[in-house]
């Protein structure tokens, strides 16, 4: 009893420092109030998350503010048609005198402070590279010059280039499967937000602003112990998980349910994907969603608010719908919404 209360005791403090940690982020990052939210909730889940978004929209401001809130280091590669995986291990070049060097490359160059690794466009690095990122992502560690580097603390965030379609290389589904979320980096929708961005030139500076966000406000070291007490401490009721089960079959099985989508054969529309892992990264984020709204407790409302993000990158439909998919997935997922009713 006593152990249970100092555990609850700890949990609500560190969700203070959680909500502390996404208003700093708040302060530099305008008019993205659900991506803070929902970057939040995979950093407490310690999930990778891919991210989709415009070109300018922020998205490596927000990961340096992440970082920097964090208290872990931060480092960006991009992917490009050439890049090899030796390329993210080290850098090999001539020093001033002449002769060979090699310097730590992106990953090696922060050791075990990395905390926020950003891999923007990886639609346009090579498999072999993918192979590479993967294990870093599964075990955060990854084998070099005959000793295994380890990244304790490391969280991967990926984005695509979803525009251009020339030497591009498609995330193949294992790949997609191990990123907890796929989360839409939209411009802000407010006027406010749009007019400060554009006119404050507080915004046009970005390392001056980021020095506005407060380091350290949570413990990188900490953050693993943390996020199991809350995967242990947050509960679902018998109806609850009878309720994700309803909603996983009818993901997977659409016609069972009679969901009609314009245009679309409902009985060969999902191929695969929505994995055993796929739903157990969902309870995940559901049950960091319940801790950050202050309860011990998952409802259906946590479910279906990480949902989209969880599971529509994990659901493989037939390749005639796949130019449709943003808008077909979105139907899906809202079908199974309306037919399976909530507890």
């Amino acid at each position: 009893m006593h152990l249970a209360r100092e555990t609850d005791l700890a949990l609500s403090d560190w969700r203070a420092q959680a909500l502390r940690f996404e208003r700093e982020i708040g302060k530099v990052v305008l008019g993205q109030e659900r991506v803070i939210r929902l970057l939040t909730i995979a950093t407490f889940a310690r999930g990778h998350v891919l991210l989709e978004g415009d070109v300018g929209v922020g998205k490596t401001t927000l990961l340096r503010a992440m970082a920097r809130a964090i208290g872990g280091a931060f480092e960006r590669i991009e992917g490009t048609i050439d890049l090899m995986p030796a390329d993210l291990i080290y850098h090999a070049h001539l020093g001033e005198d002449g002769r060979p060097r090699i310097d730590p490359g992106p990953l090696l160059r922060q050791g075990e402070e990395l905390a926020i690794f950003f891999f923007n466009e990886i639609n346009r690095a090579r498999p072999q590279v993918h192979s590479l990122l993967l294990r870093l992502m599964a075990e955060r560690s990854v084998s070099a010059f005959n000793r295994e580097y380890r990244f304790p603390h490391v969280q991967v965030f990926a984005d695509r280039n979803r525009v251009e379609r020339e030497e591009t290389f498609e995330l193949p589904a294992a790949a997609r499967d191990r990123f907890l979320m796929e989360v839409q980096v939209a411009m802000p929708a407010q006027d406010e937000a749009r007019r400060s961005l554009v006119f404050d030139p507080r915004f046009h500076d970005v390392d001056a602003l980021l020095m506005e966000v407060e380091p350290g406000v949570l413990d990188p070291q900490a953050l693993g112990t943390v996020a199991r007490a809350i995967q242990i401490g947050v509960r679902t009721s018998p109806t609850l998980e009878a309720y994700t089960l309803a909603l996983w079959a009818g993901v997977r099985e659409p016609a069972s349910l009679g969901i009609d989508i314009d245009g679309v054969d409902t009985a060969r529309l999902v191929q695969g994907g929505a994995s055993p892992r796929g739903v157990s990264y969902l309870v995940r984020a559901a049950r960091v969603r319940a801790w950050l709204d202050g309860r011990d407790m998952v409802v259906p409302e946590d479910l279906r608010a990480v949902f989209p993000e969880v599971m529509a990158h994990r659901i493989f439909i037939d390749p005639i719908y796949e130019l449709r998919r943003e808008r077909i997935v979105s139907a899906l997922i809202a079908g199974v919404f309306e037919k399976v009713q909530a507890p």
